[in-house]
Protein backbone atom coordinates (compact mmCIF):
# COMPACT_ATOMS: atom_id res chain seq x y z
CA UNK A 1 0.00 0.00 0.00
CA UNK A 2 2.66 2.60 0.94
CA UNK A 3 6.24 2.85 0.58
CA UNK A 4 8.12 5.07 2.98
CA UNK A 5 11.23 6.86 1.28
CA UNK A 6 14.02 8.05 3.22
CA UNK A 7 17.10 9.82 1.79
CA UNK A 8 19.82 10.20 4.27
CA UNK A 9 23.26 11.49 4.23
CA UNK A 10 25.57 11.70 7.11
CA UNK A 11 22.28 11.34 9.36
CA UNK A 12 21.83 8.70 12.03
CA UNK A 13 17.84 7.18 10.88
CA UNK A 14 17.32 4.73 13.52
CA UNK A 15 14.62 6.50 15.86
CA UNK A 16 13.27 7.45 12.99
CA UNK A 17 12.93 4.18 11.00
CA UNK A 18 12.06 2.46 13.99
CA UNK A 19 9.08 4.99 15.49
CA UNK A 20 7.70 4.55 11.80
CA UNK A 21 8.46 0.62 11.03
CA UNK A 22 6.12 0.09 14.70
CA UNK A 23 3.25 2.77 13.01
CA UNK A 24 3.28 0.42 9.79
CA UNK A 25 3.18 -2.83 11.48
CA UNK A 26 0.31 -1.50 13.60
CA UNK A 27 -1.62 -0.48 10.60
CA UNK A 28 -0.74 -1.76 7.52
CA UNK A 29 -0.08 -5.30 8.48
CA UNK A 30 2.64 -6.17 5.51
CA UNK A 31 1.56 -3.85 3.19
CA UNK A 32 4.74 -1.16 3.58
CA UNK A 33 8.13 -1.28 3.08
CA UNK A 34 10.68 1.19 4.38
CA UNK A 35 13.55 1.98 2.19
CA UNK A 36 16.64 4.06 3.57
CA UNK A 37 19.10 5.00 0.80
CA UNK A 38 22.68 6.64 2.12
CA UNK A 39 24.10 9.09 -0.33
CA UNK A 40 27.61 7.91 0.31
CA UNK A 41 28.23 9.18 3.47
CA UNK A 42 31.43 9.77 5.08
CA UNK A 43 30.75 9.23 8.63
CA UNK A 44 31.08 5.46 8.56
CA UNK A 45 30.38 5.38 12.45
CA UNK A 46 26.38 6.67 11.41
CA UNK A 47 26.56 4.12 8.29
CA UNK A 48 26.93 1.14 10.55
CA UNK A 49 24.54 2.77 13.14
CA UNK A 50 21.69 2.75 10.04
CA UNK A 51 23.18 -0.77 8.82
CA UNK A 52 20.95 -2.24 11.85
CA UNK A 53 18.38 -1.25 10.16
CA UNK A 54 18.44 -4.43 7.68
CA UNK A 55 17.11 -6.62 10.50
CA UNK A 56 13.74 -4.84 10.33
CA UNK A 57 11.15 -6.95 8.20
CA UNK A 58 9.80 -4.96 5.17
CA UNK A 59 13.36 -2.50 5.48
CA UNK A 60 16.03 -1.91 3.08
CA UNK A 61 19.00 0.08 3.77
CA UNK A 62 21.34 0.53 0.89
CA UNK A 63 24.42 2.55 0.66
CA UNK A 64 25.52 4.21 -2.86
CA UNK A 65 29.01 3.89 -4.45
CA UNK A 66 28.58 7.87 -5.22
CA UNK A 67 27.00 10.91 -4.17
CA UNK A 68 24.25 11.77 -6.72
CA UNK A 69 22.57 14.93 -4.70
CA UNK A 70 19.00 15.11 -3.34
CA UNK A 71 16.84 15.16 -6.43
CA UNK A 72 18.47 12.06 -7.91
CA UNK A 73 18.43 9.57 -5.00
CA UNK A 74 14.48 10.99 -4.18
CA UNK A 75 13.77 9.77 -7.79
CA UNK A 76 15.86 6.45 -7.18
CA UNK A 77 14.02 5.93 -4.10
CA UNK A 78 10.25 6.63 -6.32
CA UNK A 79 11.46 3.66 -9.11
CA UNK A 80 13.06 1.52 -6.79
CA UNK A 81 9.48 1.67 -4.82
CA UNK A 82 6.96 -1.50 -5.14
CA UNK A 83 3.90 0.16 -4.02
CA UNK A 84 1.66 3.15 -5.40
CA UNK A 85 1.89 5.68 -2.30
CA UNK A 86 4.98 7.39 -1.72
CA UNK A 87 5.86 9.00 1.49
CA UNK A 88 8.80 10.72 1.58
CA UNK A 89 10.77 12.02 4.72
CA UNK A 90 13.59 13.66 4.97
CA UNK A 91 16.16 12.01 7.64
CA UNK A 92 15.73 14.75 10.23
CA UNK A 93 12.37 14.45 11.16
CA UNK A 94 10.63 12.60 13.77
CA UNK A 95 6.65 11.91 13.97
CA UNK A 96 5.08 13.54 16.37
CA UNK A 97 1.97 11.55 16.88
CA UNK A 98 1.43 7.65 17.26
CA UNK A 99 -1.28 8.03 14.64
CA UNK A 100 1.06 9.78 11.70
CA UNK A 101 0.69 6.81 9.50
CA UNK A 102 -2.72 6.19 10.21
CA UNK A 103 -3.72 10.00 9.21
CA UNK A 104 -2.13 9.33 5.91
CA UNK A 105 -4.21 6.26 5.42
CA UNK A 106 -7.42 8.08 5.97
CA UNK A 107 -7.25 10.79 3.56
CA UNK A 108 -5.50 8.64 0.68
CA UNK A 109 -8.44 8.88 -2.01
CA UNK A 110 -9.16 7.27 -5.01
CA UNK A 111 -7.88 10.01 -6.85
CA UNK A 112 -3.98 10.48 -6.88
CA UNK A 113 -2.93 14.00 -5.57
CA UNK A 114 -0.15 15.33 -2.90
CA UNK A 115 -0.68 15.31 0.50
CA UNK A 116 1.42 17.56 2.36
CA UNK A 117 1.37 16.79 6.58
CA UNK A 118 3.20 19.89 7.27
CA UNK A 119 5.81 20.04 10.16
CA UNK A 120 6.70 21.87 13.31
CA UNK A 121 9.73 22.89 15.71
CA UNK A 122 10.29 22.08 18.76
CA UNK A 123 11.73 24.04 21.83
CA UNK A 124 15.24 23.90 22.02
CA UNK A 125 17.40 25.25 24.68
CA UNK A 126 20.20 27.36 24.78
CA UNK A 127 19.36 28.30 20.64
CA UNK A 128 21.34 31.40 20.45
CA UNK A 129 23.69 29.21 17.69
CA UNK A 130 20.87 28.08 16.11
CA UNK A 131 18.65 30.84 16.75
CA UNK A 132 18.03 32.33 13.28
CA UNK A 133 17.09 29.04 12.00
CA UNK A 134 14.59 28.21 14.90
CA UNK A 135 13.03 31.21 14.26
CA UNK A 136 12.20 31.36 10.76
CA UNK A 137 11.56 27.80 10.83
CA UNK A 138 8.33 28.67 13.48
CA UNK A 139 7.09 31.30 11.99
CA UNK A 140 7.87 30.70 7.99
CA UNK A 141 7.36 26.98 7.82
CA UNK A 142 5.30 25.73 10.87
CA UNK A 143 2.12 27.05 9.58
CA UNK A 144 -1.23 25.42 10.57
CA UNK A 145 -3.02 23.31 7.57
CA UNK A 146 -5.30 26.34 7.31
CA UNK A 147 -2.76 28.55 6.72
CA UNK A 148 -1.09 26.25 3.83
CA UNK A 149 -4.29 26.01 2.05
CA UNK A 150 -4.09 29.72 1.51
CA UNK A 151 -1.41 28.90 -0.51
CA UNK A 152 -1.12 25.26 -1.60
CA UNK A 153 2.21 25.38 -3.54
CA UNK A 154 4.07 27.73 -2.25
CA UNK A 155 3.59 26.39 1.58
CA UNK A 156 4.79 22.81 0.12
CA UNK A 157 8.13 21.11 2.03
CA UNK A 158 9.35 17.95 0.47
CA UNK A 159 10.49 16.70 4.19
CA UNK A 160 6.83 15.28 4.87
CA UNK A 161 4.45 14.16 2.10
CA UNK A 162 2.89 11.34 0.48
CA UNK A 163 2.45 11.28 -3.15
CA UNK A 164 1.19 9.05 -5.59
CA UNK A 165 3.45 7.19 -7.76
CA UNK A 166 1.45 7.72 -11.40
CA UNK A 167 2.00 12.03 -10.33
CA UNK A 168 5.51 11.44 -9.18
CA UNK A 169 6.30 10.08 -12.69
CA UNK A 170 5.13 13.14 -14.41
CA UNK A 171 6.63 15.43 -12.14
CA UNK A 172 9.55 13.68 -10.52
CA UNK A 173 12.93 16.07 -8.78
CA UNK A 174 14.78 17.83 -11.59
CA UNK A 175 18.31 16.06 -11.57
CA UNK A 176 19.45 18.85 -14.30
CA UNK A 177 20.06 21.46 -11.47
CA UNK A 178 22.85 21.59 -9.58
CA UNK A 179 22.96 20.27 -5.84
CA UNK A 180 21.40 23.73 -4.40
CA UNK A 181 19.10 24.11 -2.65
CA UNK A 182 14.93 25.29 -3.07
CA UNK A 183 14.68 21.58 -5.42
CA UNK A 184 11.25 21.99 -3.42
CA UNK A 185 10.43 25.24 -4.89
CA UNK A 186 10.78 23.60 -8.44
CA UNK A 187 8.82 21.07 -7.41
CA UNK A 188 6.34 23.15 -6.28
CA UNK A 189 6.16 24.52 -9.24
CA UNK A 190 6.04 22.22 -11.69
CA UNK A 191 3.26 20.55 -9.72
CA UNK A 192 1.00 23.84 -9.56
CA UNK A 193 2.15 23.95 -13.96
CA UNK A 194 0.28 20.18 -14.10
CA UNK A 195 -2.50 21.47 -12.15
CA UNK A 196 -1.48 18.64 -9.42
CA UNK A 197 -3.95 18.67 -6.65
CA UNK A 198 -2.37 19.59 -3.31
CA UNK A 199 -3.80 18.54 0.03
CA UNK A 200 -2.68 19.76 2.87
CA UNK A 201 -3.60 18.45 6.64
CA UNK A 202 -2.56 18.50 10.34
CA UNK A 203 0.08 15.69 10.01
CA UNK A 204 3.14 17.35 11.35
CA UNK A 205 6.62 15.68 11.86
CA UNK A 206 8.90 17.69 14.25
CA UNK A 207 12.24 18.99 11.77
CA UNK A 208 15.02 18.17 14.45
CA UNK A 209 18.11 19.17 11.71
CA UNK A 210 18.30 22.62 12.87
CA UNK A 211 21.49 23.82 11.74
CA UNK A 212 23.98 26.81 13.40
CA UNK A 213 23.06 30.48 12.46
CA UNK A 214 26.58 30.78 10.22
CA UNK A 215 25.51 27.83 8.07
CA UNK A 216 21.84 28.53 7.74
CA UNK A 217 23.47 31.68 6.02
CA UNK A 218 25.34 30.26 3.72
CA UNK A 219 22.43 27.76 2.94
CA UNK A 220 20.21 30.84 2.63
CA UNK A 221 22.41 32.99 0.27
CA UNK A 222 22.79 29.15 -2.15
CA UNK A 223 18.89 29.13 -2.02
CA UNK A 224 19.43 32.85 -3.70
CA UNK A 225 21.29 31.61 -5.71
CA UNK A 226 19.30 28.55 -6.79
CA UNK A 227 16.40 30.62 -7.55
CA UNK A 228 18.02 33.01 -9.82
CA UNK A 229 19.21 29.78 -11.45
CA UNK A 230 16.09 28.89 -12.33
CA UNK A 231 14.45 32.35 -13.20
CA UNK A 232 17.78 32.52 -16.00
CA UNK A 233 16.81 29.00 -17.19
CA UNK A 234 12.95 29.44 -17.38
CA UNK A 235 12.75 26.80 -15.11
CA UNK A 236 9.85 28.78 -13.51
CA UNK A 237 8.29 32.46 -13.49
CA UNK A 238 9.43 35.47 -11.49
CA UNK A 239 6.31 36.22 -10.05
CA UNK A 240 6.52 32.45 -8.03
CA UNK A 241 8.50 33.29 -5.42
CA UNK A 242 8.83 36.28 -3.46
CA UNK A 243 11.87 37.15 -4.11
CA UNK A 244 12.24 36.63 -7.37
CA UNK A 245 8.59 38.88 -7.94
CA UNK A 246 10.22 41.52 -5.57
CA UNK A 247 13.32 42.07 -7.63
CA UNK A 248 10.85 42.65 -11.16
CA UNK A 249 9.47 45.42 -9.10
CA UNK A 250 12.66 46.75 -7.59
CA UNK A 251 13.86 46.58 -11.34
CA UNK A 252 11.08 48.03 -13.34
CA UNK A 253 11.45 51.14 -10.62
CA UNK A 254 15.50 51.07 -11.32
CA UNK A 255 16.10 50.56 -7.62
CA UNK A 256 17.81 47.31 -8.26
CA UNK A 257 21.24 48.56 -7.71
CA UNK A 258 20.79 50.21 -4.82
CA UNK A 259 19.61 47.25 -3.29
CA UNK A 260 22.87 45.79 -4.85
CA UNK A 261 24.79 48.24 -3.47
CA UNK A 262 23.81 47.74 0.45
CA UNK A 263 24.41 44.60 0.14
CA UNK A 264 28.30 45.41 0.10
CA UNK A 265 27.95 48.49 2.24
CA UNK A 266 25.89 46.27 4.94
CA UNK A 267 26.96 42.93 4.70
CA UNK A 268 28.58 42.74 8.04
CA UNK A 269 25.64 44.28 9.90
CA UNK A 270 22.99 42.36 8.70
CA UNK A 271 25.16 39.34 9.42
CA UNK A 272 26.27 40.67 13.17
CA UNK A 273 22.02 41.16 13.47
CA UNK A 274 21.44 37.25 12.01
CA UNK A 275 23.94 36.14 14.12
CA UNK A 276 22.96 37.27 17.04
CA UNK A 277 20.70 35.63 19.68
CA UNK A 278 17.79 37.92 18.46
CA UNK A 279 18.03 38.02 14.91
CA UNK A 280 15.41 40.40 12.87
CA UNK A 281 13.28 38.19 10.02
CA UNK A 282 13.06 41.54 8.28
CA UNK A 283 16.64 41.64 8.08
CA UNK A 284 17.21 38.26 7.36
CA UNK A 285 14.65 39.38 4.03
CA UNK A 286 16.11 42.31 3.13
CA UNK A 287 19.49 40.43 3.24
CA UNK A 288 18.73 37.61 0.91
CA UNK A 289 17.02 40.34 -1.20
CA UNK A 290 20.26 42.84 -1.42
CA UNK A 291 21.93 40.12 -2.61
CA UNK A 292 19.87 38.69 -5.52
CA UNK A 293 20.31 42.08 -6.46
CA UNK A 294 23.75 42.17 -6.40
CA UNK A 295 24.02 38.71 -8.21
CA UNK A 296 21.62 40.44 -10.95
CA UNK A 297 23.99 43.34 -11.18
CA UNK A 298 26.84 41.35 -11.99
CA UNK A 299 27.11 41.35 -16.27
Amino acid sequence: MISVLIPTYNYNVVSLVENIHKQCKSHLNSEFEILIYDDCSTDKNIVEQNKTLTTLEHCDFKVLSKNIGRSAIRNMLSQNAKYDWLLFLDADVMPIKDNFISNYIKTIAQEPCVIYGGILYPEIKNTEQKSLRWHYGKKREALHHSERNKNVYLSFLTLNFLIHKSIFNIVKFNEDIPNFRHEDTLFSYNLMQHRIPVKHINNPTYHLGIEDSKTFIKKSLESVEAINLFIKNGLIEPKYTRISHTYSTLKKIRLDFIFSKLFKLLKSRFEKNLLSGKPSLFIFDLYRLCYYCHLNSKK
